[in-house]
């Protein structure tokens, strides 16, 4: 990997674009969300994910049409066919710098869905920049593909004179994966670790069928049965003919002493409710320090695809306070 990263290195080469989004308002986390309960808050999740999942002509989609917030600059930066993206906060901390690794089910590529949520992660550690990773996906490419486009992405970041102690990585879904599994790439070459790790909604364990991916099937209303998303959970190309219990494919096995702390959020009802919980317990076992909040009757990545939600709501200030007292 460290050859690959030396021949993405040499043919950098940064170009400003700002024809590549609008401008807009930054977002800021608002005091309250809508707040539903029980049976309603199931029957709206429902309607919005069909609305996702199949578009009617006049149905706004929240997660298209990216905008630079006003007076922000964006940049695009090429590495040899790898893209990644800066979105530079004019009023951030410049002692910190987030790099985002979407979801996706590694099947994926970045979008402005992904963009707008992690500007928004950007926005909750106040951070001077935030990175987003268009790394390679399946079934083009499989691993150690997107691992490998992470892992420069993130020696990027540092030949930018960024210390590593100042970075925050953020990784939701087959993102939270990569990230853990950065981590541990990082470790086994003796390299920084980054601040912290914000695992949202994280795919840990590719080898096991946890039992949350059963009791959790008909309840997940944005990764379950009855999501077309679901197939990817089932086939995992990414990963075809090797060994799923590698610990950079399942970081579930892995040693995680002396990995960075490490934020888990999980919805109740999501199929990785075990993978999160799991990893929690080795965490802690390992001595890491990791936190691990459940929000209640909540489907995977919610606070990616139902962010006006109350529960999504406490998850953002949940990372904002995490980060704020590392």
């Amino acid at each position: 990997m460290q050859k690959k990263f030396l021949q993405l290195l040499a043919a950098l080469f940064v170009l400003i674009n700002f024809s590549a989004a609008k401008a807009a308002s930054a977002w800021t986390l608002p005091e309250s969300g809508l707040q539903v309960e029980g049976a309603a808050k199931q029957n709206y999740i429902a309607k919005k994910m069909n609305n996702i999942f199949h578009p009617a002509p006049d149905f706004k989609n929240d997660l298209k049409n990216f905008e630079v917030p006003d007076g922000w600059i964006f940049e695009t930066l090429y590495l040899n066919g790898l893209n990644v993206e800066c979105l530079t906060n004019p009023n951030g901390d410049e002692n910190r710098v987030a790099l985002y690794i979407h979801g996706g089910g590694f099947v994926y590529t970045l979008d402005d869905g992904h963009r707008k949520f992690g500007t928004k992660l950007g926005i909750l550690a106040n951070a001077l920049q935030t990175y987003f990773v268009d790394y390679r996906t399946a079934p083009k490419n499989i691993h150690p593909a997107a691992l490998e486009d992470v892992f420069a992405a993130y020696q990027l970041l540092l030949t930018r004179n960024i210390p590593a102690e100042n970075i925050i990585v953020y990784g939701d879904s087959a993102g939270g994966n990569l990230a853990l599994a950065l981590s541990l790439y990082l470790k086994e070459k003796n390299l920084p670790q980054p601040k912290a790790l914000i695992l949202i909604s994280p795919s840990v364990n590719m080898k096991d069928n946890l039992p949350s991916r059963k009791y959790n099937l008909e309840k997940d209303l944005i990764l379950g049965k009855s999501s077309p998303w679901y197939k990817g959970v089932q086939n995992r190309i990414y990963f075809k003919g090797h060994n799923l219990k590698n610990p950079l494919i399942s970081p579930i096995y892995a040693d995680l002493k002396n990995l960075p702390p490490m934020l888990i959020q999980a919805g109740g009802y999501e199929i990785f409710l075990d993978d999160c919980s799991e990893l929690a317990k080795k965490a802690k076992a390992d001595k890491v320090q990791a936190t691990l909040t459940v929000y209640p009757e909540m489907s995977h990545d919610f606070p990616l695809l139902l962010p006006e939600l109350q529960e999504s709501v406490d998850a953002f200030k949940e990372i904002q306070t995490f980060i704020n007292q590392l």
